[in-house]
């Protein structure tokens, strides 16, 4: 449908396909590197490639519309309709030449020089930068976004959620100023962004050698660690607290390609995440999507190896020994047969030299994507590919490092901007990126559970693995739930720098009918309308049994039922769960129910249990005068496989238990719930989820609010578009 209406206006020009070349095709198809004898660098390549036209017959267009194997771009997502319609238009259009001369072709420099600033009176440097880039480009200045979705903005991107709703938007310097200064709340928002890129997944737990970096990471977020220094700790880590788990990797359990080899994943982690480059394909033969060799990757590998490595190309071993060499070798190297600390030092300088300006770029580039929904370069993990203001990123990756490798100097920086204060850019993307304000940006999936929480109070527990309190935590720090890996959240077992939070059926299904948001509405209702009775303690708490057994003890005096809880942790297969409460005992009186055989590890005689299916509640009544109820509580020894994993928890009630709350309870929540009347309920779920005032017709429509209708009426605000995206 887009073609017709393509046609009939203007034929695009030469400047809007070529975008689209060199963001998605000039990677592999440039002059130095021809993949296929290609070249789309300039008109007088391209248009060998296409008859001016006629795109049906044109070879290029077959190429990107699949009609002929391979599709291009190989090995990557296909081009969106909108840029083969832009294409296709170019080239029915008779494929003319640029309007004006082509531009001095783009080629990146490790060199890293401040650009001079525009004169002007402007008092940001950016803003300077940015100006002359509108006035370059033909675009009007934009407008600014109103004080109140900066305010909104702001929040989200410092702290992971909104305003509180008595705030009144004032100086935005000062927000950001206060907001980066409180260490606890920057480290909850900008957390989930390296634990992305540093594949670090709190909450799960890690089998082999993969080792978590969490605490690590955490107390450099909260110093504003300067990030060569944090670069440096992660390629060389020495000291006893140090992440050592970057480097170490996955790794997979059986037989695997040589390419995911953990010292071959070091050296993919490192070139994509701190460099922007993508070497995946080149770990396994020489790359289809960029000029990286099978050797280059072999050669950053091996600074990480306290071995020789051989190359294996496709799996298959080559006889040939990697020579230890870094990416740019201008910059230095190592020799092979140096030490592991010798060459993983090396490494470390390497990577953070004044002369590689590379690292700073990328970083600089990653953190305007998180503010702006959109890089400077794209995509993100090709740094080779041109920005659309190689000033800007320059003059602020120099910025960067004379301000001592700052992050949040660079956070400071961008977001005082007059370019932070635009209004959102909602227009329908083109083929050909200009820069007119930040993107709407749809909330992380931590941002949505963490601004969910906070407003009903209904927070996710972090359990202790040993008997005893849990506490209410951010959602980051817990394992992902279904709708948490719906709205975006990966599973870290791979380096993250993109996250996929496009609109799915999958995320539609959990908001609208998942158990985790429908339980956390259902609670979050009732606590708003105080009508949530606080949950019973558990009298006896076993803590997480795998192989182990508890003895479980219990003060039954003035009680006249148990009831004894069988909960799933986080078993492989619970279904296949075998376990029980084994001699099971009052000091008076019998335990009456349904009694097994059930053998635990190391016990050779089977004894009797009281056993049910995962999870479960028995309730048992306590004879006339026992005092207390003893029990030996575990797993089965036919369960103590690993396809089945176990890994269960029994509990002792002395009342009803709530199913959603049974850890005892320690301390505050991170965001203390504010309570307020009735009356004023509405007005402040509104001004809290939305940031202004319910319409007299939004209020119409709720009408008196009970638990139901509190119910839907927070249903209606989570799943609207004015809460999902920061604009």
């Amino acid at each position: 449908m887009f073609l017709p209406l393509l046609l009939a206006a203007a034929v695009p020009d030469f400047a809007q396909v070529h975008s689209i070349f060199v963001a998605r095709c000039t990677s592999c198809h440039n002059d130095a590197v021809k993949q296929g004898g290609l070249s789309l660098e300039t008109h007088a390549d391209t248009v060998r490639t296409v008859t001016p036209g006629s795109s049906a017959k044109s070879p290029l267009m077959a190429r990107i519309r699949g009609d002929k194997a391979p599709r291009m771009p190989m090995g990557s997502s296909p081009l969106t309709g909108d840029e083969i319609a832009t294409i296709a238009a170019w080239i029915d259009g008779g494929a003319p030449g640029p309007v004006r001369p082509e531009a001095a072709r783009w080629k990146p420099s490790l060199e890293l020089k401040a650009p001079p600033l525009p004169p002007g009176e402007e008092p940001h440097p950016l803003d300077r930068l940015l100006r002359a880039y509108f006035e370059a480009n033909h675009i009007a200045p934009p407008a600014e976004t109103t004080p109140a979705l900066l305010d909104r903005r702001i929040h989200f991107d410092l702290s992971g959620l909104p305003p509180p709703p008595g705030e009144k938007p004032g100086d935005a310097s000062a927000l950001i100023d206060r907001l980066l200064a409180d260490k606890q709340g920057y480290t909850h928002q900008w957390i989930s962004f390296w634990n992305d890129l540093l594949r670090n997944d709190p909450g799960v737990i890690y089998h082999g050698d993969r080792k978590p970096i969490t605490a690590w990471l955490e107390k450099a977020l909260e110093a504003n660690m300067p990030y060569d220094k944090f670069v440096r700790t992660l390629l060389n880590p020495l000291a006893k607290d140090d992440p050592e788990g970057f480097l170490i990797g996955v790794n997979w359990r059986g037989d695997i390609n040589a390419s995911q080899k953990p010292v071959m994943q070091a050296a993919q982690n490192t070139a994509q995440v701190f460099l922007g480059i993508n070497l995946k394909c080149n770990s396994c033969h020489d790359s289809f999507i960029n000029q990286w060799k099978l050797k280059d990757a072999y050669g950053l590998a091996s600074f990480f190896s306290d071995e020789p490595l051989q190359l294996y190309r496709c799996d298959a071993p080559t006889g040939q020994i990697a020579q230890a060499k870094f990416l740019y070798p201008e910059l230095g190297g190592v020799a092979t047969d140096a030490p592991l600390a010798v060459k993983r030092e090396q490494a470390a300088k390497l990577f953070t030299q004044p002369e590689n300006g590379r690292t700073p770029r990328t970083l600089v580039n990653r953190v305007w994507r998180q503010l702006f929904g959109r890089g400077l370069v794209e995509p993100v993990d090709d740094m080779d590919a041109q920005p659309w203001s190689p000033e800007i990123l320059d003059w602020l990756a120099a910025d960067f490092v004379e301000h001592g490798w700052d992050v949040k100097h660079l956070l400071r920086r961008i977001m005082t901007s007059r370019a932070y204060r635009l209004a959102s850019d909602g227009a329908e993307p083109k083929a050909s990126y200009l820069f007119r304000g930040p993107l709407p940006r749809r909330l992380s999936a931590e941002q949505f559970a963490d601004t969910v929480s906070a407003i009903t109070g209904e927070w996710r527990l972090e359990i202790p693995r040993s008997a005893g309190k849990a506490r209410m935590a951010r959602d980051w720090e817990i394992k992902s739930t279904p709708l948490g890996r719906a709205l975006g959240r990966p599973i870290r077992d791979q380096v993250f720098t993109e996250r996929q939070n496009q609109p799915t059926t999958l995320q539609a299904l959990e908001l609208v009918n998942g158990a985790t948001l429908a339980a956390m509405l259902q609670r979050g209702s009732r606590r708003l309308l105080g009508e949530l009775p606080d949950a019973p303690e558990p009298l006896a708490d076993s803590g997480a049994i795998n192989s182990q057994t508890a003895a479980i003890e219990v003060d039954v005096r003035g009680r006249k039922r148990l009831w004894l809880v069988l909960e799933d942790v986080d078993s492989y297969d619970p279904s296949r769960v075998k376990a029980g409460w084994v001699g099971a005992a009052f000091d008076k009186g019998e335990v009456k129910g349904a009694w097994t055989q059930i053998a635990f590890k190391g016990r050779t005689t089977p004894s009797e249990a009281l056993t049910a299916v995962l999870p479960s509640t028995m309730v048992i009544e306590v004879p006339r005068g026992a005092t207390k109820f003893t029990a030996t509580v575990g797993v089965d020894e036919s369960s103590l496989l690993s396809e089945i994993n176990p890994r269960i928890r029994f509990f002792v009630f002395g009342e009803a238990p709530d199913p959603s709350r049974l850890y005892a309870v320690d301390g505050a929540a991170p965001v203390e719930l504010m309570h307020v009347k009735k009356k004023e309920l509405l007005d402040h779920l509104y001004r809290y989820a939305l940031g202004r005032d319910v319409t007299p017709e939004e209020r119409r429509v709720v009408g008196k609010l009970d638990a139901a209708s509190l119910e839907d009426t927070l249903w209606a605000l989570f799943l609207s578009p004015e809460f999902q995206y920061i604009r």
